[in-house]
């Protein structure tokens, strides 16, 4: 049913894997966990620009509020009138509401794909969307864009010691389909908790700290801005949504990814770990990037004023007099 979704991402999985290939053992796992890592980087370079495009018309959003206030004071009793001059001032300022959910969009159904097709090279499983297929038929059935071969060298790589698409709650029954019949396992519990716990810390301490630097960013933009008026119930309210998304962020969000993280294969948690760094380091370059931006825009202003003013001791022009 999402086919649309699966053979993209194991298109991708595949070329990085081939490329890899050329250079280091193409049956390794570390080939392997590359074509995870660089599938990441694929999709991020893809997002740079609408990542930056979200902070933009987060920026203007701000902005737009004081404009917000005047048009719902101007059009209390005109519901279809507020929208369209909403929409209308919108377009003027360059706000884009959607721009801010389009990265959150494209990562979710990737993030469920890559679920997926990892999950799809071991198929022994009996569960919810598992097809209990046998060893051997596993080891011979391709998966989306891999062929046999490819399938059979994922399922024999390890790394550091665990095969990718193993999880740490997997069944033990479905540890046969990592090596070729006949050939015992090569790998305990233990050596799937050895790699995926290191990465779920390590993804979900990097969340925190991304959801700091938005957080702390935040507090200095506040600290610059005037606070909502004691009878703005509306702002308020709307800053007390922020700060509650922000806590959620901050603590919430990281807990979560170490309470699923026992469901990812290693694979997976790779993935996020490698995400998530990505994610902390273009917060840092854009955040300055934004910044210098906003310092030219109030500098820029600032020197409009300066222009615009009457010069010392000169006499105010009164245009009405030379209009007559």
């Amino acid at each position: 049913m999402l086919n649309f979704i699966y053979y993209p991402i194991s298109a991708v999985l595949w070329f990085w894997h081939k490329v890899f290939g050329y250079v280091l053992d193409p049956t390794a796992g570390i080939t392997w966990a590359l074509s995870i890592v660089f599938l990441v980087v694929t999709i991020r370079i893809l997002l740079v620009k609408p990542t930056a495009n979200q902070l933009r018309s987060s920026r203007k959003m701000q902005e737009f509020q004081p404009k917000m206030k005047e048009l719902q004071r101007k059009y209390a009793n005109d519901q279809q009138k507020l929208m369209v001059e909403v929409r209308k001032a919108q377009q003027e300022m360059g706000v884009r509401p959607m721009a801010a959910c389009l990265p959150m969009l494209v990562q979710m159904p990737i993030f469920i794909g890559l679920f997926h097709v990892l999950r799809s090279f071991n198929r022994t499983g009996t569960g919810t969307g598992q097809l209990g297929m046998s060893i051997e038929e596993t080891r011979n059935t391709p998966n989306y864009v891999f062929g046999v071969e490819e399938v059979q060298s994922f399922l024999d790589a390890r790394l550091f010691g665990a095969p990718l698409s193993s999880y740490i709650s997997m069944d033990p029954s479905g540890y046969g389909a990592f090596s070729p019949a006949g050939i015992a396992p090569d790998f305990t519990k233990a050596n799937i908790i050895a790699v995926v716990l290191p990465l779920m810390l390590g993804a979900a301490v990097i969340m925190h700290f991304t959801a700091r630097l938005s957080l702390n960013r935040n507090k200095k933009r506040q600290a610059n801005n005037p606070k909502p008026a004691a009878d703005d119930l509306k702002a308020q309210q709307m800053q007390m949504q922020m700060d509650m998304m922000q806590r959620i962020m901050l603590w919430f969000m990281p807990l979560l990814i170490l309470a699923g993280g026992f469901l990812w294969q290693v694979g997976l948690a790779l993935y996020m770990f490698t995400n998530g760094l990505w994610t902390f380091v273009q917060q840092r370059i854009l955040f300055g990037i934004m910044d210098r931006e906003e310092e030219e825009e109030r500098q820029a202003k600032l020197e409009a004023r300066r222009t615009s003013a009457p010069k010392p001791g000169a006499k105010p022009q009164n245009n009405k007099k030379r209009k007559k």
